[in-house]
């Protein structure tokens, strides 16, 4: 039985190994890790076993090709990095996707490590994809500062946690010049989970539940920013739709809606009751026609706030339209009476 430690390492690279080294995989892995060809075939009978590699031709001259698993990892320098490039090179001919998926991953993929080309301020980056028999997942690491610390410094935000919430609703980016600020927002709804870890700080949309979380995870990647991204092989989404999700009609191609996950505007166990909380959370607003406050986990709001969000801000802003969904019996009623006044104008 090989090692764990050095079949593990084996693993990152055997789909790139078997594409470079078809016939004479045995002695590779002999000369690669200093072991018999005999020690060797028996890392090579494991791979198989597991899915890694499928074995063809005669059993005295075998050809090796990538298994229904496939993993590829590789570490790169940001500096002249290009995204499309990478994954064109050297992750795309090695997976086997639908379609759809292989959009979904090239989107994706190219626009998170351009984020950490971009904004990251790191020197590195690892990306890490992976495929077994149901779902493909992407990782995309950086050494950089963070992305929530990057985004609370550059908009003078006083919590890290509203660099986040404003992330979320998407049209926000540091470099408007490169930048529309709709990578991750769309990105995260293209998958079936998306998951960002940075500054200490944890946010991840699950498209299953389409329950997203916050939650503070000190000494967890305090610096740099890890992206997580993950989808079932057999998703019938498309990246077509999910922008169909956010735009005005089927013919208007522009960035028009957005959905607000409500939760996320409380920090720690504080309730939504005041004005200033209310304009935290409508920053950036006009920026869209159509708001969805996503009222889901949030049990009641204050009336102070309710004002300040519907009617104040309904008011002065008649263009931008909110539609409140999943309220309680208690934010309905914060709600109407809020709206109430203005409906009767």
């Amino acid at each position: 039985m090989a090692k764990p430690s050095r079949f593990a390492d084996l693993l990152w690279t055997v789909t790139t190994d078997v594409a470079e080294h078809p016939r004479d995989l045995t002695r590779h892995y002999a000369d690669r890790l200093g072991v018999s060809r005999v020690a060797a075939n028996k890392y090579i009978q494991r791979l198989e076993r597991e899915g890694w590699i499928a074995r063809s031709g005669p059993s005295t001259h075998p050809v090796f090709s990538p298994g229904y698993k496939r993993k590829v990892a590789r570490r790169y320098p940001l500096s002249g990095l290009e995204e499309h490039v990478v994954w064109e090179k050297d992750f795309r001919p090695h997976f086997s996707l639908d379609r759809n998926i292989q959009s979904i991953a090239s989107h994706g993929f190219t626009e998170m490590v351009n984020n950490a080309i971009d904004h990251s301020a790191g020197k590195s980056v690892f990306i890490g994809t992976s495929q077994d028999e149901s779902t493909l997942r992407v990782i995309i690491s950086d050494d950089g500062v963070g992305i929530f610390a990057k985004i609370a410094a550059a908009l003078g935000l006083p919590d890290m946690r509203q660099a986040l919430f404003e992330l979320a609703k998407g049209k926000l980016t540091t470099d408007p010049g490169k930048h529309t600020g709709e990578g991750v927002f769309f990105t995260s709804r293209m998958f079936d989970s998306f998951e960002i870890s940075a500054n200490g700080l944890q946010f991840n949309l699950d498209a299953s539940s389409r329950h997203d979380w916050l939650q503070e995870a000190p000494g967890v990647f305090a610096n740099g920013t890890a992206v997580f991204m993950r989808i079932a092989l057999d998703s019938s989404r498309t990246t077509a739709e999910v922008y169909s999700q956010f735009t005005a009609a089927p013919e208007d191609y522009d960035f028009s809606k957005t959905i607000v996950p409500m939760r996320l505007a409380k920090f720690g166990d504080e309730q939504l009751v005041s004005r200033s909380q209310a304009k935290r959370l409508i920053a950036r607003f006009d920026r869209f026609r159509t708001v969805i406050l996503d009222f889901a986990d949030v049990q009641e709001i204050g009336q102070a706030f309710a004002d300040e969000l519907f009617r104040v801000y309904g008011d002065s802003h008649r263009e931008v339209e909110l539609l409140p969904r999943n309220m309680t019996e208690q934010v309905e009623k914060m709600w109407l009476r809020a709206v109430g006044p203005r409906s009767s104008q």
